[in-house]
Protein backbone atom coordinates (compact mmCIF):
# COMPACT_ATOMS: atom_id res chain seq x y z
CA UNK A 1 0.00 0.00 0.00
CA UNK A 2 1.70 3.06 -0.94
CA UNK A 3 1.69 5.74 1.81
CA UNK A 4 0.80 9.30 1.83
CA UNK A 5 4.72 10.45 1.82
CA UNK A 6 5.14 7.61 -0.61
CA UNK A 7 2.63 8.95 -3.24
CA UNK A 8 4.43 12.48 -2.51
CA UNK A 9 7.50 11.69 -3.67
CA UNK A 10 6.17 9.72 -6.52
CA UNK A 11 4.12 12.99 -6.91
CA UNK A 12 7.43 15.15 -6.95
CA UNK A 13 9.00 13.05 -9.31
CA UNK A 14 6.88 13.28 -11.36
CA UNK A 15 6.66 16.89 -11.47
CA UNK A 16 10.67 16.95 -11.77
CA UNK A 17 10.66 14.74 -14.45
CA UNK A 18 7.52 16.59 -16.62
CA UNK A 19 10.09 19.42 -15.88
CA UNK A 20 13.64 17.96 -17.54
CA UNK A 21 11.58 16.68 -20.15
CA UNK A 22 10.15 20.23 -21.24
CA UNK A 23 13.50 21.95 -20.69
CA UNK A 24 15.51 19.44 -22.29
CA UNK A 25 15.10 20.44 -25.71
CA UNK A 26 16.36 24.02 -24.58
CA UNK A 27 19.43 22.54 -22.51
CA UNK A 28 20.41 20.94 -25.81
CA UNK A 29 20.96 24.19 -27.66
CA UNK A 30 23.55 25.03 -25.25
CA UNK A 31 25.29 21.89 -25.52
CA UNK A 32 29.20 21.83 -25.88
CA UNK A 33 29.60 21.14 -29.61
CA UNK A 34 30.73 18.01 -30.67
CA UNK A 35 33.78 17.45 -32.84
CA UNK A 36 32.45 15.09 -35.62
CA UNK A 37 35.53 13.40 -37.33
CA UNK A 38 34.92 12.38 -41.42
CA UNK A 39 38.38 10.72 -42.88
CA UNK A 40 38.03 10.19 -47.02
CA UNK A 41 39.57 10.60 -50.30
CA UNK A 42 37.24 11.58 -52.69
CA UNK A 43 37.16 10.93 -56.14
CA UNK A 44 40.00 12.67 -58.03
CA UNK A 45 42.02 13.64 -54.64
CA UNK A 46 45.27 13.27 -55.42
CA UNK A 47 47.77 11.20 -53.68
CA UNK A 48 49.60 12.91 -51.07
CA UNK A 49 47.73 15.73 -50.38
CA UNK A 50 46.64 15.43 -46.80
CA UNK A 51 44.47 18.24 -45.60
CA UNK A 52 42.32 18.87 -42.48
CA UNK A 53 39.42 20.90 -42.87
CA UNK A 54 37.55 22.47 -39.73
CA UNK A 55 33.87 23.02 -40.83
CA UNK A 56 31.08 25.12 -39.16
CA UNK A 57 27.78 25.67 -40.06
CA UNK A 58 24.64 27.69 -39.12
CA UNK A 59 25.63 29.99 -35.96
CA UNK A 60 22.73 31.74 -36.11
CA UNK A 61 23.99 34.48 -33.99
CA UNK A 62 21.69 35.52 -30.96
CA UNK A 63 21.50 36.49 -27.51
CA UNK A 64 20.94 34.26 -25.16
CA UNK A 65 21.07 31.22 -27.55
CA UNK A 66 24.31 32.04 -29.04
CA UNK A 67 26.42 35.66 -28.10
CA UNK A 68 29.32 36.59 -29.15
CA UNK A 69 31.35 34.37 -26.41
CA UNK A 70 30.29 30.87 -27.40
CA UNK A 71 30.81 31.88 -30.62
CA UNK A 72 34.37 32.69 -29.42
CA UNK A 73 34.92 29.71 -27.35
CA UNK A 74 33.74 27.35 -30.18
CA UNK A 75 35.95 28.91 -32.70
CA UNK A 76 38.22 28.48 -29.79
CA UNK A 77 37.10 24.28 -30.00
CA UNK A 78 38.38 24.52 -33.62
CA UNK A 79 41.66 26.23 -33.35
CA UNK A 80 42.51 23.12 -31.12
CA UNK A 81 41.97 21.29 -34.01
CA UNK A 82 44.95 22.48 -35.78
CA UNK A 83 42.96 22.94 -39.22
CA UNK A 84 45.09 23.54 -42.12
CA UNK A 85 41.73 25.79 -43.53
CA UNK A 86 38.62 26.71 -41.76
CA UNK A 87 34.78 26.80 -43.71
CA UNK A 88 32.30 28.44 -43.02
CA UNK A 89 28.53 27.30 -44.26
CA UNK A 90 26.26 30.16 -43.72
CA UNK A 91 23.47 30.98 -42.11
CA UNK A 92 25.42 33.38 -39.22
CA UNK A 93 22.08 35.76 -38.95
CA UNK A 94 19.54 34.81 -36.09
CA UNK A 95 16.93 33.34 -37.84
CA UNK A 96 14.59 33.39 -35.05
CA UNK A 97 12.45 36.23 -32.92
CA UNK A 98 12.28 34.17 -29.93
CA UNK A 99 15.46 36.37 -29.06
CA UNK A 100 16.94 38.63 -25.93
CA UNK A 101 18.67 40.64 -28.11
CA UNK A 102 20.21 40.75 -31.42
CA UNK A 103 23.95 40.60 -32.20
CA UNK A 104 24.88 43.02 -34.75
CA UNK A 105 26.58 41.26 -38.11
CA UNK A 106 29.74 43.03 -37.10
CA UNK A 107 30.13 41.85 -33.54
CA UNK A 108 29.69 38.32 -34.86
CA UNK A 109 32.01 38.39 -37.90
CA UNK A 110 34.60 39.57 -35.52
CA UNK A 111 34.14 36.70 -33.33
CA UNK A 112 34.65 34.23 -36.38
CA UNK A 113 37.85 35.92 -37.10
CA UNK A 114 39.04 34.51 -34.29
CA UNK A 115 39.56 31.20 -35.86
CA UNK A 116 43.12 30.30 -36.91
CA UNK A 117 44.49 27.92 -40.06
CA UNK A 118 47.37 28.36 -41.95
CA UNK A 119 45.02 28.48 -45.63
CA UNK A 120 43.11 30.73 -44.03
CA UNK A 121 38.75 31.30 -42.89
CA UNK A 122 36.60 30.98 -46.38
CA UNK A 123 33.07 31.39 -46.10
CA UNK A 124 29.14 31.58 -48.03
CA UNK A 125 26.44 32.63 -47.33
CA UNK A 126 23.09 30.92 -45.78
CA UNK A 127 19.08 31.72 -46.79
CA UNK A 128 19.07 33.49 -43.36
CA UNK A 129 21.69 35.81 -44.05
CA UNK A 130 20.02 37.10 -47.05
CA UNK A 131 16.51 37.11 -45.74
CA UNK A 132 17.47 39.74 -42.61
CA UNK A 133 18.69 42.17 -44.59
CA UNK A 134 15.59 43.74 -46.00
CA UNK A 135 17.56 46.19 -48.20
CA UNK A 136 18.72 43.54 -50.14
CA UNK A 137 15.54 41.94 -50.40
CA UNK A 138 13.93 45.14 -52.10
CA UNK A 139 17.26 45.32 -54.31
CA UNK A 140 19.57 42.66 -54.80
CA UNK A 141 22.22 44.92 -56.54
CA UNK A 142 22.41 46.92 -52.97
CA UNK A 143 24.79 44.23 -51.78
CA UNK A 144 24.33 42.62 -48.30
CA UNK A 145 25.23 43.06 -44.89
CA UNK A 146 26.69 39.36 -44.04
CA UNK A 147 28.65 39.52 -46.81
CA UNK A 148 30.36 43.05 -45.86
CA UNK A 149 30.65 42.17 -42.66
CA UNK A 150 32.72 38.81 -43.39
CA UNK A 151 35.10 40.97 -45.86
CA UNK A 152 35.69 43.65 -43.18
CA UNK A 153 36.79 40.88 -40.81
CA UNK A 154 39.38 39.68 -42.84
CA UNK A 155 37.28 36.52 -44.01
CA UNK A 156 37.19 35.51 -47.44
CA UNK A 157 33.38 35.22 -48.32
CA UNK A 158 32.25 33.80 -52.07
CA UNK A 159 29.00 33.88 -54.10
CA UNK A 160 29.04 31.77 -57.07
CA UNK A 161 33.09 32.37 -57.00
CA UNK A 162 35.88 29.95 -56.26
CA UNK A 163 39.51 30.53 -55.79
CA UNK A 164 42.75 28.43 -56.21
CA UNK A 165 44.57 26.90 -53.27
CA UNK A 166 48.05 24.71 -52.20
CA UNK A 167 49.12 23.08 -49.53
CA UNK A 168 52.72 20.82 -50.20
CA UNK A 169 52.82 21.74 -53.58
CA UNK A 170 49.29 20.23 -54.47
CA UNK A 171 46.70 22.40 -55.64
CA UNK A 172 43.17 22.26 -54.86
CA UNK A 173 40.14 24.59 -55.42
CA UNK A 174 37.41 26.22 -53.12
CA UNK A 175 34.71 27.05 -54.97
CA UNK A 176 31.50 29.02 -52.93
CA UNK A 177 27.96 28.60 -54.36
CA UNK A 178 25.51 31.58 -53.53
CA UNK A 179 22.63 30.73 -51.69
CA UNK A 180 19.78 28.69 -53.02
CA UNK A 181 17.01 30.40 -51.35
CA UNK A 182 18.05 33.91 -50.77
CA UNK A 183 15.27 35.78 -52.33
CA UNK A 184 12.07 35.86 -50.60
CA UNK A 185 8.34 35.78 -51.89
CA UNK A 186 5.84 38.57 -50.95
CA UNK A 187 4.45 41.77 -52.48
CA UNK A 188 7.12 43.96 -50.79
CA UNK A 189 9.63 42.65 -53.07
CA UNK A 190 7.62 41.81 -55.99
CA UNK A 191 8.24 38.12 -55.88
CA UNK A 192 5.89 35.32 -56.02
CA UNK A 193 8.20 32.43 -55.09
CA UNK A 194 11.36 32.22 -53.52
CA UNK A 195 14.19 32.41 -55.61
CA UNK A 196 17.93 31.27 -55.71
CA UNK A 197 21.00 33.81 -56.86
CA UNK A 198 22.95 29.93 -57.03
CA UNK A 199 24.95 29.99 -60.30
CA UNK A 200 26.72 26.33 -60.44
CA UNK A 201 27.83 26.81 -63.80
CA UNK A 202 29.54 30.39 -63.21
CA UNK A 203 30.94 29.34 -59.84
CA UNK A 204 32.75 26.20 -62.39
CA UNK A 205 33.36 28.77 -64.69
CA UNK A 206 35.99 30.23 -62.43
CA UNK A 207 38.09 26.89 -62.12
CA UNK A 208 40.45 26.92 -64.60
CA UNK A 209 42.58 23.38 -64.02
CA UNK A 210 41.95 19.68 -63.41
CA UNK A 211 42.71 20.83 -59.49
CA UNK A 212 40.03 18.73 -57.02
CA UNK A 213 36.87 21.27 -56.35
CA UNK A 214 35.62 21.45 -52.89
CA UNK A 215 32.10 22.77 -53.36
CA UNK A 216 30.38 24.92 -50.00
CA UNK A 217 26.45 25.34 -50.58
CA UNK A 218 24.51 26.18 -48.04
CA UNK A 219 21.60 23.84 -48.50
CA UNK A 220 22.36 20.32 -49.89
CA UNK A 221 19.65 20.55 -52.30
CA UNK A 222 22.31 21.34 -55.38
CA UNK A 223 23.98 17.88 -54.94
CA UNK A 224 21.85 15.59 -57.60
CA UNK A 225 23.25 18.44 -59.80
CA UNK A 226 26.63 18.25 -58.99
CA UNK A 227 29.15 16.64 -61.61
CA UNK A 228 31.87 14.17 -60.82
CA UNK A 229 34.27 17.12 -61.68
CA UNK A 230 33.72 18.31 -58.01
CA UNK A 231 35.63 16.21 -55.62
CA UNK A 232 33.54 17.31 -52.13
CA UNK A 233 30.19 19.23 -51.65
CA UNK A 234 29.82 20.36 -48.35
CA UNK A 235 26.41 21.63 -47.49
CA UNK A 236 24.77 22.76 -43.56
CA UNK A 237 21.44 24.15 -43.57
CA UNK A 238 19.18 20.79 -42.24
CA UNK A 239 20.27 21.62 -38.48
CA UNK A 240 20.02 17.60 -38.21
CA UNK A 241 15.94 18.58 -38.33
CA UNK A 242 16.36 20.23 -35.05
CA UNK A 243 14.40 17.24 -33.80
CA UNK A 244 15.82 13.74 -34.19
CA UNK A 245 13.43 11.16 -32.74
CA UNK A 246 15.06 7.74 -33.24
CA UNK A 247 15.96 8.81 -37.02
CA UNK A 248 12.35 10.71 -37.35
CA UNK A 249 12.89 14.18 -38.57
CA UNK A 250 9.58 16.10 -38.45
CA UNK A 251 10.66 18.72 -39.86
CA UNK A 252 13.05 20.01 -42.58
CA UNK A 253 14.42 22.81 -43.66
CA UNK A 254 14.02 22.03 -47.70
CA UNK A 255 13.19 19.55 -50.11
CA UNK A 256 17.04 18.45 -50.16
CA UNK A 257 17.41 18.15 -46.19
CA UNK A 258 14.77 15.26 -46.45
CA UNK A 259 17.16 13.81 -48.35
CA UNK A 260 20.30 14.41 -46.95
CA UNK A 261 19.44 15.62 -43.14
CA UNK A 262 23.04 15.30 -42.26
CA UNK A 263 26.27 13.17 -42.33
CA UNK A 264 28.21 11.58 -44.95
CA UNK A 265 26.35 10.79 -48.17
CA UNK A 266 28.09 8.64 -51.40
CA UNK A 267 26.29 8.59 -54.51
CA UNK A 268 27.18 8.26 -58.04
CA UNK A 269 30.99 8.31 -57.42
CA UNK A 270 30.16 12.35 -55.80
CA UNK A 271 30.59 12.61 -51.81
CA UNK A 272 28.44 15.31 -49.74
CA UNK A 273 28.88 16.08 -46.32
CA UNK A 274 25.72 17.73 -44.43
CA UNK A 275 27.05 19.42 -41.10
CA UNK A 276 24.06 19.08 -38.51
CA UNK A 277 25.31 22.91 -37.85
CA UNK A 278 25.38 24.53 -34.26
CA UNK A 279 22.34 27.24 -33.61
CA UNK A 280 18.77 27.16 -34.19
CA UNK A 281 16.07 29.02 -36.74
CA UNK A 282 12.86 29.45 -35.59
CA UNK A 283 12.39 27.81 -32.78
CA UNK A 284 15.40 27.51 -30.17
CA UNK A 285 15.31 23.88 -29.40
CA UNK A 286 17.02 20.89 -30.55
CA UNK A 287 16.04 17.32 -29.73
CA UNK A 288 18.56 14.60 -30.70
CA UNK A 289 20.44 16.51 -32.33
CA UNK A 290 23.45 17.94 -30.76
CA UNK A 291 25.38 21.10 -32.01
CA UNK A 292 28.44 19.67 -34.05
CA UNK A 293 31.91 21.27 -35.52
CA UNK A 294 33.08 18.54 -38.45
CA UNK A 295 36.88 17.79 -38.71
CA UNK A 296 37.43 16.82 -42.02
CA UNK A 297 40.71 14.59 -42.93
CA UNK A 298 41.04 14.29 -46.66
CA UNK A 299 43.18 12.04 -48.30
CA UNK A 300 43.36 10.38 -45.15
CA UNK A 301 41.08 7.14 -46.37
Amino acid sequence: MITRRGLMKLFGAGVLSLIATAAYPFTEVFRRPEIRRYALSPKNWPLGLDLRVAVLADFHACEPWMDVSRIEAICAMANELEPDICLLLGDYAAGTNVVSNYVDAADWAAALATLQAPLGIHAILGNHDYWEDIAFQRDPSTGNIATKALRQAGIAAYVNEAVRMEKDGQAFWIAGLGDQMALRPGKKFNRKTMTGIHDLATTMGHVTDDAPVILMAHEPDIFPEVTERISLTLSGHTHGGQINLFGWHPVAASRGSWRYPGGHFHENDRDLIVSRGLGCSFLPVRIGVRPEVLLLELGSA
